[in-house]
């Protein structure tokens, strides 16, 4: 017993396979940074730097203020909370779920991606999850003993999953299908008519679609996301996650919601109800304000989408002034930015790794490497539209500055 604990230490093995060591890496390079004297431009996390609005705050500091808030809540969520999230679904998508059976509060989404795999899998189990992706779908996996399958998201496909590459032998043995459109990091948008092939394929297979729908509330040049129990007959086959993060500037509440097939939903319900107590009372009441916000905006008001709209219109001028052309997403928070073609394609490949360091450690400016979300991920970079629109246009010019720097030095060379 004692060699095991020496060989094994106080820790498990599976955390070694929880996200990515390439974000603690980047913060060590900030750290790098800022003792060099570098003022540090971090466009990195994707942390909303806005805050919800004031009636939302309002409502907030007044439920604090109450008495009976601090009671235990309800690991399902209150009734008033469900309820509501229920009627913005059927608001917002034309989706009806049963908010006792069919929706669950979460402290987040990645609570709820955290945890699903616990709840339908066994260990041994195989979910097929996207490459790249956000690291908590594979680290979820891990967790939970669960194989993943990793779903290539190529830039000659559009970056959407080819579903007929999946194996039939790969169908069969998956318990669940994860995908996220809009996504994180590649801001790709799927058609009703891809969901549709998708929600076919679950039914044939008994497979469960999970979609991650965090950037519902961020389409841009008149895109609207879909919500997949849009679908006909998705209720079979389908839970979607929603966040107040992204939707509502809520990131540090941790509050969303997993909505769809009461099978899954209960599952993760049995478990929730085992191992936490829910959101904090006054939380779940300003997620209410927030959501009856959002339903009483008169037509034409997009909520936060016109915002990172503007920044993604300037920034990605400025950046194409300065020699790098980066494609527009047409939703969320990031842009999935090949590196410039001379460090693809030049004698001297650039990895992501170094483009990120390099450019942090030179101009301050921070970007999270392509390889962080998974193998696919190489030779881009995700960079965070979280910061206002000056400070956006001067991490262009630093970006430009770096490129010219390094261009005639290959020419000096």
């Amino acid at each position: 017993m004692a060699d095991s604990k020496t060989k094994h230490g106080w820790r498990a093995d599976k955390l070694d396979h929880l996200g990515s060591s390439i974000f603690a890496e980047v913060a060590a390079w900030k750290e790098e940074a800022l003792q060099a004297g570098k003022d540090v431009i971090d466009l990195g996390i994707g942390s909303p730097d806005r805050g919800p609005t004031q009636e939302v705050r309002e409502v907030l500091s007044k439920a604090v203020l109450a008495e009976d808030s601090y009671a235990y809540p309800s690991s399902s969520g209150s009734p008033a909370f469900r309820k509501q999230a229920a009627a913005w679904m059927a608001h917002r998508f034309g989706v009806t779920v049963d908010p006792e059976t069919e929706l669950l509060a979460l402290m987040g989404s990645q609570d709820g991606l955290a945890h699903l795999a616990q709840a339908i899998c066994n260990p041994g189990d195989m979910a097929i999850v996207p490459d790249p992706g956000y690291p908590i779908y594979v680290g979820a996996l891990a967790i939970a003993g669960v194989k993943p399958y990793l779903l290539p998201l190529r830039q000659e496909n559009g970056f959407l999953p080819d579903l007929d590459e999946i194996a039939d032998e790969v169908w069969a043995e998956a318990v669940f299908i994860l995908l996220n459109f809009p996504g994180n990091p590649i801001a790709v948008q799927a058609e009703y008519a891809f969901f549709e092939k998708l929600i076919a394929l679950a039914k044939k297979w008994n497979v469960l679609v999970v979609h991650d729908l965090a950037y519902s509330e961020m389409g841009f040049d008149n895109y609207r996301p879909l919500s997949i129990l849009q679908l006909p007959g998705a209720l079979d086959t389908a839970v979607e996650f929603h966040s107040f993060s992204k939707s509502f500037n809520m990131a540090g509440c941790r509050i969303g919601f997993l909505a769809g097939n009461r099978e899954a939903v209960g599952a993760l319900r049995k478990l929730k109800g085992n191992i936490d107590y829910g959101v904090f009372e006054p939380i779940q009441t300003a997620a209410i304000a927030a959501l009856k916000q959002a339903m009483e905006r008169p037509a034409g008001d997009r909520g936060v989408a016109p915002l990172y709209e503007r920044r993604r219109d300037a920034f990605v001028e400025v950046l194409a002034a300065q020699g790098w052309d980066v494609p527009k997403p047409k939703a969320t928070m990031f842009l999935w930015a090949p590196l410039p073609e001379r460090f693809r394609m030049g004698p001297e490949r650039w990895s992501s790794r170094r483009f990120a360091r390099e450019l942090l450690l030179s101009t301050g400016v921070a970007v999270i490497p392509g390889d962080a979300f998974g193998a696919q991920g190489e030779g881009f970079v995700r960079i965070a539209l979280v910061q206002e629109e000056a400070t956006l246009l001067e991490a262009a010019r630093r970006i430009g500055t770096f490129l010219d720097v390094l261009f005639l030095s290959e020419i000096t060379d």
